[in-house]
């Protein structure tokens, strides 16, 4: 099971009441949540392993420099931001550390990747998995990694952690008209203003379905432009050479990687903590209370 951390915790931030303070009124609604859902993540699903895979980098120059506009919108606007750092609110910074702290003491695999996303740490793991691999985030961009044939499978959260939809090929095909090796060609057709990508303009995502189920993939797609005799519509063949550029560049962008350099971690999940005397600490001081007592009661059994 592979943690998107971040998604995660975002949407714990969000979904949790910042009433939940530690003893001196600080907000772990964050670092509750969080705590909560991997404890229901692992009492539902029982993984073996268990890895929460980190954004050492949210927006990696690599991929900045073949598209400029990658997540601009999602840059600090504050004037103390430093330069490059991704908007995060106010009372959410601050319990990063915390969560990163929990997990160390607790003993979950926590890896990050410098100059990656945690898409690409997922990826890559992904691609070194010998078995069937939960894929657990409530990004759609990780819809790409869907393969049944492999038994991978994406869990994204629809309310919290107790209604997950079990993302395989079958409802991707239902619901967007591709399976998991199309599903990153549809998203570069298509675009997405959330990430800063223009996508091919006139191509949605139902003609992006269209296209890559009459051609199979985006290199046959800008084949067909090509090609006078294909069944493109003049409209269609205009805009894909209109986008010639950016379709050059944006399958780099969109595609998760599959060989970040990760560290050497164990992915295994903890029976018992890593660390209890750090972990009983970090309780004390964050008013951690029931949610580490559920998270540990799902690991011991």
């Amino acid at each position: 099971m592979l943690l998107d951390s971040a998604s995660l915790y975002f949407r714990a931030y969000y979904g949790v009441p910042d009433s939940l303070k530690s003893p001196d009124g600080q907000p772990v609604n964050a670092v509750r949540g969080l705590l909560d859902f991997i404890a229901r993540l692992v009492t539902d699903h029982s993984p073996d392993h268990l890895v929460a895979c980190m954004d050492a980098d949210w927006r990696p120059q690599w991929r900045v420099d073949l598209i400029p506009s990658y997540k601009t919108h999602r840059l600090a606007a504050a004037p103390s931001a430093a330069p490059g750092e991704e908007e995060v609110p106010d009372t959410l910074t601050p319990q990063i550390p915390v969560i990163e702290q929990v997990l160390d003491a607790v003993g979950i695999a926590r890896v990050g990747s410098p100059g990656y996303e945690a898409d690409d740490v997922i990826g890559t793991l992904t691609a070194r998995a010998r078995g069937p691999v939960d894929v657990v985030t409530g990004d759609r961009d990780l819809f790409q990694l869907v393969d049944d044939a492999r038994q991978v499978r994406v869990l994204y959260p629809v309310k919290g952690m107790g209604t997950l939809q079990s993302t395989d090929d079958t409802l991707l095909r239902g619901k967007y008209g591709v399976d998991g090796r199309h599903y990153a060609d549809m998203a570069v057709l298509r675009g997405d203003p959330s990430d800063g990508l223009p996508g091919v303009a006139g191509v949605g995502e139902k003609t992006a379905a269209r296209l890559l189920a009459a051609y199979g993939s985006l290199d046959a797609i800008l084949a067909a432009a090509d090609d006078p005799a294909s069944g493109l519509t003049p409209a269609q063949r205009k805009r894909l050479h209109e986008g010639r550029g950016y379709l050059a560049v944006a399958p780099r962008v969109v595609r998760v990687a599959e060989d970040a350099p990760l560290p050497a971690f164990d992915p295994v999940l903890p029976r018992e903590p890593h660390d209890p005397m750090t972990l009983e600490e970090l309780s004390d001081r964050w008013g951690l209370g029931g949610s580490l007592h559920r998270l540990l009661a799902a690991l011991a059994g």
